[in-house]
């Protein structure tokens, strides 16, 4: 098992040698030769102004949230194809509490994370209960969560305009808790969005290196059936990884609102590609048994600095797809070639 950047020397080469090779190593590589790629093409000096690097990690906390979440399952041996579909659902209902049923804001966050965690339980439940296959159950819940943001909003945006019952159009005033969570502190150089990612982060990573359940996850990922035997709740630990996962799926789907100001019911379309590219970029394996938050760390930093560099250079979203599709296929095999 692997845990973040603990590495075991290999037998006659130097630590260096050992680091590089490891997957802390390869992650790390990864990511500065996408800043050295910043560097090269910088946009006529865009990459090297403090305000890039400040919205490259705003952008890229939203996915990073998504990737703590995926990170837990992924550590299993599952993956989890619903994370965009329930960051929408959260998303609409979020905005549906706060901006026209006018409830307080800790009860909307309350009730909308409550909800995420529930389609999170019922996809661990379909898996580690049920024992459908982690990649059919989640894309059942992928469609479904889909089909119920749409059916919940008609298929249209929960905004601050709002069609009365007299077809007449109302102005309502954005609640506090959207202006908050899309603030910046610090003069203006830290996201409020950035915090919450770097929260749950912290707060994952606790749990996957100091908790019980974390050391399950990984012996469930390595062998499913020793650890079954050592007496480890297979199924209970399966269902919490979803759970947890469906929670980071509403708080990323909480902040997405707050920073578009509005309830897409099509927000997250794509995002679980985004998910596992950060995840399997920082090393974590998709065999399950080896990663954690450290490395995914290093991976949300390299695709959220290459979306980032792509973005200032005016590359099209179909070339930042293809790019994201070929990084995936590489860190994979890394991963293959590592292990022979």
């Amino acid at each position: 098992m692997i845990k973040d950047f603990k590495l075991k020397p290999i037998p006659g080469e130097s630590g260096i040698i050992s680091f590089l090779k490891s997957s802390a190593g390869r992650a790390s590589i990864a990511l500065m030769s996408v800043i050295i790629l910043g560097l090269i093409f910088n946009a006529d000096g865009a990459f090297y102004k403090i305000g890039t690097h400040r919205d490259a990690l705003r952008q890229a906390s939203v996915f990073g949230i998504l990737a703590v979440g995926m990170t837990v399952v992924i550590i299993t041996g599952g993956i989890d194809l619903s994370v965009g579909s329930i960051l929408a659902v959260s998303a609409v209902l979020f905005s549906l509490f706060t901006i026209h049923f006018d409830w307080p804001a800790w009860l909307a966050v309350l009730a909308s994370v409550g909800i995420g965690a529930i389609l999170g339980a019922i996809s661990g439940f379909l898996i580690s209960i049920a024992k459908l296959q982690p990649f059919i159950a989640t894309l059942a819940m992928m469609t479904f969560a889909r089909g119920l943001a749409k059916y919940i909003t008609g298929g249209k945006k929960i905004s601050t305009y709002i069609t009365n019952s007299d077809g007449e159009v109302i102005i309502k005033e954005l609640p506090g808790i959207f202006k908050g969570i899309d603030s910046r502190i610090f003069g203006g150089n830290l996201a409020i969005v950035s915090i919450i990612f770097l929260f749950c982060l912290a707060v994952t990573w606790v749990l996957l290196s100091k908790h019980r359940w974390g050391r399950e996850l990984f012996s469930i990922g390595g062998n499913e059936e020793a650890a079954r035997l050592s007496g480890v709740s297979v199924r209970w630990t399966k269902f919490m990884a979803y759970t947890l996962s469906g929670v980071m799926c509403a708080v990323a789907g909480i902040a997405q609102a707050a920073q578009e100001t509005q309830g897409d019911p099509e927000a997250g379309g794509g995002y679980e590609l985004t998910a596992i590219a950060m995840v399997v970029i920082g090393g974590t394996s998709l065999a399950g048994g080896r990663g954690g938050m450290g490395l995914t760390l290093l991976g949300i930093l390299t695709i959220g600095y290459l979306e980032k560099i792509l973005s200032i250079n005016a590359v099209p979203e179909s070339g930042r797809l293809l790019i994201t599709g070929v990084i995936i296929v590489l860190a994979v095999l890394t991963q293959r070639k590592n292990k022979k």
